[in-house]
């Protein structure tokens, strides 16, 4: 484990059951969503790879709509 997360847990430890309760709730909801999209992406490769191209040459041809998302 790593240090940080030594801290995280001993702050953790402090709070109130049902606070102590909710941030585990979040975290393992958080390590659910991470193990569903890593299983999504590994089942779809050549999908995402057939997407990104075809943005790519969305945008070489001109026809994709600013976002403003650049500029973040």
């Amino acid at each position: 484990m790593t240090a940080l997360l030594e801290q995280a847990i001993a702050e953790v430890h402090r709070l109130p059951p049902e606070q102590q309760d909710a941030i585990a709730t979040l975290i393992l909801e958080e390590l659910a969503d991470e193990a569903l999209w890593n299983h999504t992406f590994a089942q779809s490769p050549d999908v995402l790879a057939r997407l990104a191209e075809k943005a790519r040459a969305e945008k070489r041809a001109g026809t994709v709509k600013a976002m403003g998302f650049d500029d973040l």
